[in-house]
């Protein structure tokens, strides 16, 4: 369970300022237009008690710098590599070119330690996206490895201002620092995930945001813990919130929900917030995933007039990005995927690397998952997919826990639910899968390449929940 209270019994509230739109160019981009991002080890200031936590960051940040580029604009990003194990970048949610897609391993060579990597794409769809890295991200991301990669609009979107809400949940001993002891456990790998005991909004421990009475407000909401499903109650009194997109994709502006905001692991979503809280007020908000009620953030009123006495009407809809308008399923190549394998589990053997090992030998090699009676990613895809045709993809979570399954260089749609059609659904690219539940995605393999589809509790994908389809 998250809880402060098995490192600190007491503190203050780290203070943090509402993020506007960062000037990417002047900020990070050289006369050169490139922008520098270093992966090394630092400190950071997680802690209410003003103590420092040993962290891997990007540029001495975590989350690292923002970088915000117009939809369709280029971007030149030169990673240099300050660890002392390679590491990438994936650009999670982007349709982005193969190659530059930072999958170690299947489309790139990682950075060795001391070495660079050049990141040069352009981005078709406006939307709040992330990156982090994609070798060995059950250790780099849980050590701080992450960034908002924010794609703007071709017109501005009517609000005052944008606050970044980049939740995370980290595993920190009694002395505050990163548990490295519980690093490849298999408790962890087999259950739900690596669970952290530390919530943080921005890096910060209930960091306080300062707001006005009477604006509107566009939250980016990210999840990027290792495992844990995380959900966030906003007080309906004291602001009006709508859902106005999924994973960087629009959807029909959405009254948020009574029961609060829910996100997986990789999943983002953008609200539409107005304050009504009166000058010199605070409005919480808690995340409520647990049995204890924490609050990860607060959104300070200041004593100024408000900014308008009647909230303007509900959002119009964010502009459409370019995917497909139409899914063909009538002829669309179906995938089956049976998910197996953890604990609680009825998997008792698998192949892995060939060969087929009981369930003892693969705990053995720290393997305890499988997609279709196969542990980990092999040479050969799950499907070779022709270039522009309809693909379902038909999951059972035959286990004993959730899986956030994510898909590369795509959006897709879920198509069914338990076997029955559901219809209007948002484009996404991670779907949370609930346990012994079956969910159809479908999406137009429209990009070429080698495309990863894995399970983003990171403890999953590293024993063995992952694969990925060819589209040629």
């Amino acid at each position: 369970m998250i809880t402060r209270r098995r490192l600190l019994a007491t503190g203050t509230a780290s203070v943090a300022t509402a993020t506007t739109a960062w000037p990417w160019r002047e900020a990070l981009a050289g006369n050169d237009h490139w922008i520098d991002l270093t992966a090394a080890p630092d400190k950071a200031p997680l802690l209410e008690d003003g103590g420092e936590t040993s962290v891997w960051a990007y540029n001495g940040k975590t989350p690292g710098p923002t970088l915000r580029v117009r939809r369709g604009e280029t971007i030149r990003v030169r990673l240099h590599n300050g660890l002392e194990q390679p590491t990438s970048i994936h650009w999670h949610g982007i349709r982005i070119d193969n190659a530059m897609d930072g999958v170690s391993g299947l489309t790139q060579d990682p950075a060795p330690p001391g070495g660079t990597f050049d990141y040069v794409f352009s981005a078709p769809d406006s939307g709040s996206f992330w990156y982090h890295p994609h070798h060995r991200s059950w250790e780099q991301m849980a050590r701080g490895l992450y960034g908002l990669l924010i794609v703007e609009e071709d017109a501005p979107v009517m609000v005052e201002r944008e606050i970044e809400f980049v939740a995370d949940d980290w595993r920190l001993n009694d002395q505050g620092q990163i548990d490295e002891a519980s690093f490849g456990s298999m408790m962890d790998w087999s259950h739900q995930g690596r669970l952290g005991n530390w919530l943080t909004v921005n890096g910060l421990t209930e960091p306080a945001i300062p707001v006005r009475s009477g604006e509107r407000l566009r939250l980016r909401c990210v999840n990027v813990a290792n495992a844990r499903t995380l959900a966030f109650d906003f007080d309906r009194d004291q602001l009006s919130a709508w859902v106005v997109a999924l994973d960087g994709q629009p959807i029909v502006p959405t009254e948020l929900a009574s029961d609060g905001l829910r996100l997986a692991p990789a999943q983002r979503a953008d609200l539409i917030v107005d304050v009504l809280e009166p000058p010199g007020g605070s409005i919480p908000i808690y995340e409520v995933s647990t049995r204890e009620r924490i609050q990860a953030a607060i959104l300070m009123v200041s004593a100024t007039a408000p900014l308008r006495q009647v909230p303007p009407p509900a959002p119009d809809p964010l502009p459409a990005n370019p995917l497909p308008q139409k899914l063909s399923l009538h002829d669309a190549q179906v995938i089956p995927l049976l998910m197996e394998g953890g604990a609680m589990g009825g998997m008792r053997e698998a192949r892995y690397q060939g060969a087929m090992l009981d369930i003892g030998d693969l705990v053995a090699t720290g393997k305890v998952w499988a997609f279709n009676g196969i542990v980990g990613r092999t040479a050969d895809p799950l499907a070779r997919i022709p270039l522009g045709r309809t693909v379902v993809i038909d999951m059972i979570n035959d286990t004993a826990w959730p899986h956030a399954m994510h898909l590369h260089g795509h959006h897709f749609r879920v198509v069914e639910r338990g076997g029955k059609t559901v219809t209007g659904t948002p484009w996404r690219d991670t779907e949370l899968v609930e346990r012994g539940k079956r969910v159809s995605i479908a999406f137009v393999a429209d990009n070429p390449g080698k495309w990863l589809f894995h399970c983003h509790m990171l403890e999953h994908q590293a024993a063995g929940m992952i694969a990925w389809i060819e589209v040629a």
